[in-house]
């Protein structure tokens, strides 16, 4: 099994079309969940006031919210499809354990949205106020279950669990569902995850509203609109904060290698502090092997190490003690790089035997020892791959700088929905001084921003478990198909332009959408 002739193009060109699928699909899943919160508490103003305006502002909301739906699903599809085109050893190894909650979420999640979405959209005259209402939130919460089970599934490949390894089937089998679905890493993922997308969508509907606002039109819709938008966006933002101490405490227990690279930390220790800002080149791996720390560093005092450990005086590994071992503050030991290869490759070698020893019709007491040594060693079995020490360390770069984009954007966000909640833009035709245009279009800028800091999350969570496809494993040039790289790189163009062309497509439906504003709502 270690005997592998990847074609490490075809790798890259893998890798680079999975990611090309997972950034385009990322753009329309956060705003599908927010969006669909929003969506839910206009209904319910209005089924509770009994407004018409309520109900109005309700239907804008789902209108967009609907546009970005359909081109949210046409993307995940291609998704999933591409683990079996472009990864089936990664696939055929795990496929009993990743490919359940991918299944849960289609037959469950995805036929919940699917049911209610067109209850939501047609039904407003044929249903009653109160069944159309939960229509409306059952959509929004078939979404975010959908979400749940694909964050489990990805959750699994940083931190894999409730699983073991058959050798006479050569698989990874589920030993616990439960265990799967409900580690602390997909919890924390999950909830992280989408209190980040209700941000975004709250960032959005003020960003729209704001654009009301400045162009003096439908003036009652964009100030109601704007208020539920920004204290809606607040209240996520604020839990977010908190949700992402917590994930990070859970990155620094389960990828402490992750954590080291969001903060260039290149020698760890206790009384770690927290990087604000360093001066590490974003076009080169940095020298991690020679520097203590990068240059030029502004950091917050003994703040890393409560994030990691929620003791400030706790100690956080660096890059360079995870690859030469070190001891937890529990006092267990942790390997280093070239012991860990060492079990890798006892774990490969014993597998080869045991098939051999399988074939050869060996004593079951000889196969027996042999399944103890495998599974003995099996946590390491990815490391039997690794030939460099440079393998196993992520770029550093796109994490420390993805990671500070999506921090800085997430302050950016607060102080945001405060300036709207206290004094937005505009408050009429008779009243619109110039100092209030600029908070418009501060709020108009925020939109863009806030799918930049969305992707940087996602950047963080991905390039920092490199080069793993699961963590520990399996590395990601094991699990790609045997594919010529021609193939994988003329796909991914034609990937590039459909994905393209379905955004150039969306963004001109919504700027229609959002131009011609809500029906039934006097333009004043």
């Amino acid at each position: 099994m270690n005997q592998l002739h990847i074609d490490l193009a075809a790798v890259d060109w893998a890798r680079a079309q999975f990611a090309l699928t997972a950034i385009y699909h990322w753009l329309f899943v956060p705003l599908t969940l927010g969006l669909a919160v929003v969506m839910g508490i206009m209904e319910t103003l209005y089924y509770r006031t009994g407004q018409e305006f309520w109900k109005q502002t309700a239907k804008y909301w789902q209108r967009l919210f609907g546009i970005n739906f359909a081109m949210g699903v046409a993307t995940g599809i291609i998704l999933e499809f591409e683990f079996g085109t472009n990864w089936s050893n990664y696939s055929y190894l795990v496929g009993d354990i990743f490919g359940a909650p991918l299944a849960v979420e289609g037959i469950v999640a995805f036929f919940m949205e699917s049911t209610f979405v067109a209850v939501m959209f047609f039904g407003w005259n044929k249903v009653s106020k109160g069944f159309h209402l939960a229509s409306t939130w059952l959509t929004g919460l078939g979404a975010t279950i959908s979400a749940w089970w694909i964050l489990v599934a990805n959750s699994w490949m940083q931190h894999p669990v409730g699983q073991a390894f058959n050798p006479d089937t050569m698989r990874n089998e589920m030993t616990s569902f439960m265990e799967v679905a409900l580690s602390p890493v997909a919890v924390d993922k999950f909830v992280h995850t989408v209190l980040s997308a209700w941000v975004l969508g709250a960032v959005f509907v003020v960003g729209v509203s704001s654009w009301y606002l400045l162009k003096q039109r439908h003036l009652e819709f964009a100030h109601k609109s704007l208020r539920v938008g920004a204290i809606f966006g607040l209240i996520a933002s604020l839990l977010l904060m908190g949700s992402g101490h917590h994930s990070a405490y859970t990155v620094a227990q389960t990828q402490p290698m992750k954590l080291a690279a969001m903060e260039g930390l290149y020698k760890g220790g206790s009384d770690q502090p927290l990087t604000i800002i360093a001066g590490i080149n974003p076009f080169q791996q940095p020298d991690y092997e020679a520097e203590d720390e990068a240059p030029l560093k502004l950091a917050v005092p003994y703040a890393l190490s409560f994030l990691a450990t929620n003791d400030m005086n706790g100690y956080v590994p660096g890059v360079r003690d995870i690859l030469d071992g070190y001891t937890k503050e529990d006092g267990t030991p942790e390997l280093s790089l070239e012991q860990k290869i060492e079990r890798g490759q006892c774990a490969i070698t014993a597998l080869q035997e045991y098939r051999k020893a399988k074939k050869d019709g060996a004593a079951q007491e000889f196969l027996d020892e042999l399944t103890t040594e495998i599974q003995e060693n099996m946590p390491y079995f990815g490391y039997g791959y690794v030939k460099e020490r440079s393998d196993i360390v992520p770029y550093i770069p796109v994490c420390f700088y993805a990671f500070r984009v999506m921090v800085g954007g997430g302050c950016l966000f607060i102080l945001l929905f405060l300036i709207m909640i206290i004094q937005p833009p505009c408050g009429g035709k008779d009243d619109t001084p110039p100092r209030g245009r600029w908070k418009g279009a501060f709020a108009l800028v925020c939109i863009p921003v806030a799918y930049i800091v969305s992707e940087a999350g996602w950047l963080v969570a991905e390039f920092g478990r490199q080069p793993w496809t699961i963590q520990d494993m399996l590395p990601t040039w094991v699990g790609v198909s045997q594919l010529g790289s021609g193939a994988v790189m003329t796909t991914f163009f034609l990937f590039l332009i459909l994905f393209t062309t379905l955004l150039a497509v969306e963004i001109n439906i919504m700027c229609k959408a959002i131009k011609n504003g809500p029906k039934g709502i006097e333009d004043r």
